[in-house]
């Protein structure tokens, strides 16, 4: 079992930058692949960006490509979202996640945080 607690959500102008934690516990070890979703109001659950265990392969959807960065330290647990240039259209509840396979597809994650809020404002 591994359970992924965020961090870090919040209210901001567009424009400004908000950087997510995810802590994870339990059994961290087997070399997840992690990633962040999203979900605003009305909308599906949408795929913003993982990263595998080595830190050697990100992936990122179109939207937030060039903004926003993922980034991970094992040795801490840890995974970041760095939100660069935030848009209004970015407001949603963003979760993250782990899994075996570096997917962009939530069915192929197998733990999952409760998620954080984050609200930009035009």
């Amino acid at each position: 079992q591994v359970q992924l607690v965020e961090s870090g959500g919040g209210l901001v102008e567009a424009g400004g930058s908000l950087t997510l934690s995810c802590e994870a516990s339990g059994r961290t070890s087997r070399g997840y692949t992690m990633a962040w979703f999203r979900q605003a109001p009305g909308k599906e659950r949408e795929f913003v960006a993982a990263i595998s265990w080595s830190s050697a392969t990100t992936s990122y959807t179109d939207s937030v490509k060039g903004r926003w960065t993922i980034s991970r330290d094992n040795a801490k647990n840890m995974v970041y979202l760095q939100m660069n240039s935030l848009k209004p259209e970015d407001t949603a509840v963003y979760a993250c996640a782990a899994g075996l396979l570096h997917s962009r597809v939530s069915r192929e994650y197998i733990y999952w945080g409760q998620g954080t809020q984050v609200t930009v404002s035009s």
